[in-house]
């Protein structure tokens, strides 16, 4: 387990990528993965199954570009696994950060002093070791207090609607749904896709592996977030996209009961607006800042020339 701070200056996200990517030891794939994080506008990525063993600067730098200065990673097991969350320093500022055996978490600050932790997972394949995942995430609840969510490929089900054919595994569909009525989990609803992964064959096999969970904390921080997918052909599970202020208050339940071609392009508009008025409060903030006196000062022409 490693223990880190951070200290950075503002804190301010709308959004989250969330995506297993398939590997990024690939330059192509690596190029690929870019383009989707540079269209996403994220100001958290969280990348699973990146197969990275040695994550260095360089190789940070052409998957995410120069916004993303700070990350934690939880590196693979030679080509197996691996977690990498990374955040913009100008729009997040984090606390403190854990690794441990199949996820990565950073707790943020925000504005208003109300402190929320995020944990990227990457869920193993053998029962044994998803046993031992669930627990692994059971102990990191007791030890990261208040506001959580938690996201990524946890390879598991807890309900027989989230895979299209009956080869199911009740017993651990049963342990999943315990963890999370234990911890008062509640899924963030994923807006217009069933299904998260496919294997890509003929007759396909169909499952929502790739989700979003939270406590009743967090959505108080955050009660308008919406998960959205988009497409990405280099990966067979589809990038999951958070936006966490991409309406007004209370119009969330409104918004995920809407239908038809234009809903997705909606919520991407209402998140840009929601973008542009924090970065027009950022700038007006500033601007007060450089005003002798106070705000009123301003307002009466004081502009502190």
């Amino acid at each position: 387990m490693l223990w880190s701070s951070y200290f950075f200056a503002q804190m301010n996200p709308s959004t989250i990528l969330v995506w297993n990517v398939r590997g990024l030891n690939n330059r192509d794939r690596r190029n690929s993965v870019r383009d989707v994080v540079i269209s996403s506008n994220a100001d958290i990525i969280c990348l699973q199954e990146t197969k990275v063993a040695n994550m260095s600067q360089h190789l940070l730098l052409s998957v995410c570009g120069s916004a993303y200065d700070n990350f934690i990673t939880l590196l693979a097991n030679g080509t197996r696994g691996g977690v990498l969350i990374a955040w913009k320093g100008c729009s997040c500022q984090a606390i403190a950060s854990r690794i441990d055996t199949y996820s990565a978490s950073v707790l943020f600050a925000e504005q208003e002093g109300r402190n929320w932790w995020f944990t990227g997972v990457y869920g193993p394949q053998g029962d044994d070791e998803k046993v031992l995942f669930l627990q692994e995430l059971r102990n990191i609840r007791a030890l990261c207090n208040g506001p959580w969510i938690l996201g990524g490929d946890f390879n598991l089900i807890y309900q027989a609607t989230d895979k299209n054919n009956a080869n199911l595994d009740r017993a651990m569909m049963g342990r999943f749904r315990r963890f999370l009525d234990d911890n008062d989990l509640k899924e963030i609803p994923l807006l217009g896709r069933k299904y998260t992964w496919s294997n890509e064959r003929r007759s396909p096999t169909l499952v929502r592996l790739d989700r979003a969970f939270c406590c009743g904390d967090w959505e108080n921080i955050f009660p308008d977030a919406v998960l959205q997918s988009t497409a990405a052909g280099v990966s067979d599970h589809c990038p999951l996209i958070l936006g966490l202020k991409v309406c007004t208050a209370g119009k969330r339940d409104s918004i995920l009961k809407a239908s038809g071609p234009n809903c997705l392009a909606s919520l991407m508009l209402l998140n840009r607006i929601g973008r542009l008025q924090c970065n027009l409060l950022v700038l007006w903030s500033a601007s007060s800042l450089n005003c002798s006196g106070s705000v009123r000062g301003c307002k009466n022409g004081d502009n502190g020339k």
